[in-house]
């Protein structure tokens, strides 16, 4: 009894771990193929990033914008309202839109449209053999349908994200304006606190963002099985896992960030 209560509780979490062990190779089988010639995947991967760019632009904006608009833009704006200090809004959305916000959207907007599409795609061609019969013909699937996906989804997130600021400091301006206040002060303390180590922070985290998505999208589609059933198995399983390991090294990346950068917790 007591053996079979261990096996049901150790035998998720060595499942786990093995994924994940099989995941970190897919990373480093993705970047050796990527690096290694021939350079075979420019077509499939600009079909890819424009795959990707048309269907979350959208979704995206909106999301960015309500967020923007809603969390630290009203919310914050009526607390600072109480001490007389609507003019700091603009400093907080540095921490809110530009080192938060801005890549966690991206990546979660970029995992639940582009993942999820890409998890069904890879998903539905296991289920069909195709994969088995690319290693037959002697065509590596890493190289031919991992690697531009991969590349894809780290561009596109980057590019995104200056989108998904653009689009939350809107929903700042917005909410600055629904108070009644002008927007000198907001711009002001907004540029006073701004960094170039934010900037470029920012950018690297959902770059990384882009490759981690990739990465879980990929392995969860090309080891689906079980038929249909099976590959909307993997797309539910590929989206949980992809937030968890987001939110996981968002946190690793901003202690890293603020530790090594300790006058970013100063806000001016």
């Amino acid at each position: 009894m007591a053996r079979t209560v261990s096996d049901r509780l150790i035998s998720p979490a060595r499942s786990a771990l093995e994924e994940v062990g099989d995941m970190m190779l897919l990373t480093g089988r993705t970047i050796s193929s990527a690096l290694r010639p021939p350079y075979s995947y420019g077509d499939e991967f600009v079909q890819q990033f424009l795959f990707a760019l048309r269907l979350v632009w959208f979704p995206l904006l909106i999301s960015s914008v309500a967020i923007g608009f809603g969390a630290p833009g009203l919310q914050a704006a009526n607390f600072l309202v109480l001490f007389g200090s609507l003019d700091r809004l603009g400093g907080f959305f540095i921490i809110a839109t530009l080192r938060e916000l801005g890549p966690d959207v991206t990546a979660i907007v970029v995992a639940g449209v582009a993942g999820t599409a890409i998890t069904a795609d890879l998903g539905a061609r296991k289920i069909r053999e195709e994969l088995d019969a690319l290693q037959v013909l002697g065509v590596d699937p890493i190289k031919s349908l991992v690697v531009p996906r991969f590349l894809a989804l780290m561009l596109v997130t980057g590019l995104f994200n200056i989108y998904a600021v653009a689009a939350g400091i809107t929903g700042g301006v917005f909410a600055t304006l629904v108070n009644g206040a002008a927007l000198g002060p907001f711009w002001a303390t907004f540029f006073n606190n701004a960094s170039v180590t934010d900037v470029w922070g920012s950018f690297v985290k959902c770059t990384i963002f882009g490759a981690i998505i990739a990465v879980i999208c990929c392995y969860k589609g090309m080891t689906a099985k079980g038929g249909a059933e099976g590959v909307g198995r993997a797309v539910n399983q590929a989206v949980v896992i992809t937030f968890l390991a987001v939110f996981g090294f968002n946190y690793v990346f901003t202690q890293t960030l603020l530790a090594t950068n300790p006058n970013m917790l100063v806000l001016r």
